[in-house]
């Protein structure tokens, strides 16, 4: 049975979610950013251990909101050199990665990208993205957990990109796992964005669990149920205005295909990283409030100055990690091995 987590929460609130027990299983996490897939884990009752996390301005909002027990701020291939990791990192319950994806996706470069080296924000190191995938494979193959989770965008399994997933479910079968793979929508899950991610999981073979089934069908929530209309302000320029005025709802909003205006009769499209969409009522872009919301993050999230829309769009939306690590736990993981 699915249970409705909250997407308009607090992290004052405390985990886990209302209605949900912990159940004191344990979880570490690759490639973090802001934590939407540690608080999702949180939110569903489990332990969460930390991370790797390459961007030392995010690891540092990391640090500052979920107290981890593990942090590494470094290369995730250079964590997997690494000699001197707690006993508790192997065998984990869940090991959780959501590999940087946007060479796999549709709006991008994808295969101009591949195998060429990338910075994604100053101070970061550059490195080659399309092979991370890869390189999360030998973290899972390192640690040896019961189950993993490996979440990217759609693109990975559409056209030229389908080569990865068919290596990817070839390298974990040859390792010892049997996978599944799950393209999902977060606006079926309650969160109120237009999110498709492709998710492959796995587990152990010699645990034997059954198929996993993920369906969720929750009604969406439209973008009106969520409006702040108590910001009127328009801080639109004066070319945006033009842009605006002639944009019809749901369509762009001047020449950037991710400049949306949105529609308070559905819901909103996919948060991206560069972008803000904006508002179908008032002459401005969607303000921090509806950006937390839109990702189910909590409204007292600390960003500690950087951008929300960025480190939320880099970020796995908390109630999509919560709906689906609640499955694998009642699915699997809630009966002894």
């Amino acid at each position: 049975m699915n249970h409705k987590f909250p997407y308009k929460w607090n992290l004052k609130d405390g985990y886990p979610a209302k209605g949900i027990e912990k159940n004191n299983l344990n979880v570490f996490g690759t490639f973090i950013c802001g934590g939407g897939s540690t608080m999702g884990y949180k939110l569903a009752g489990f332990n969460h251990l930390g991370g790797v996390e390459i961007d030392k301005k995010v690891s540092a909002v990391y640090k500052l909101n979920h107290n981890p027990k593990y942090l590494f701020t470094e290369d995730i291939r250079d964590f997997n050199k690494r000699t001197d990791l707690p006993d508790e990192l192997y065998n984990l319950d869940i090991l959780d990665g959501s590999p940087p994806c946007s060479t796999f996706s549709m709006a991008g470069s994808r295969e101009k990208a591949w195998g060429k080296e990338k910075q994604f924000r100053e101070g970061q190191s550059f490195q080659t993205l399309d092979d991370l995938v890869f390189v999360y494979c030998d973290t899972i193959i390192k640690l040896q957990p019961k189950v993993f989770i490996l979440e990217n965008v759609k693109g990975i399994i559409q056209g030229n990109a389908k080569v990865y997933s068919k290596q990817i479910v070839d390298k974990m079968t040859k390792a010892g796992y049997t996978v599944q793979v799950f393209c999902l929508n977060a606006a079926s899950m309650g969160v109120p964005q237009k999110r498709e991610r492709v998710f492959f999981i796995g587990h152990k073979k010699e645990l034997n669990y059954p198929k996993l089934i993920l369906e969720f069908n929750e009604k969406g929530i439209m973008f009106g149920e969520i409006s702040d209309n108590n910001d009127v302000e328009q801080n639109l320029s004066e070319l945006y205005l033009k842009y605006y005025d002639n944009a019809k709802e749901n369509k762009p909003v001047g020449k950037f295909m991710t400049n949306k205006k949105l529609c308070n009769k559905d819901t909103s499209f996919t948060l991206t990283g560069q972008n803000r969409h904006f508002h179908p009522t008032f002459k401005r872009r969607i303000n921090n409030n509806e950006v937390n919301i839109i990702q189910t993050f909590p409204l007292d999230y600390n960003y500690n100055g950087i951008d929300h829309v960025y480190l939320c769009a880099m970020s796995v939306p908390p109630v999509m990690t919560a709906q689906i690590s609640h499955q694998i736990y009642l699915q699997w993981l809630s009966t002894p091995k």
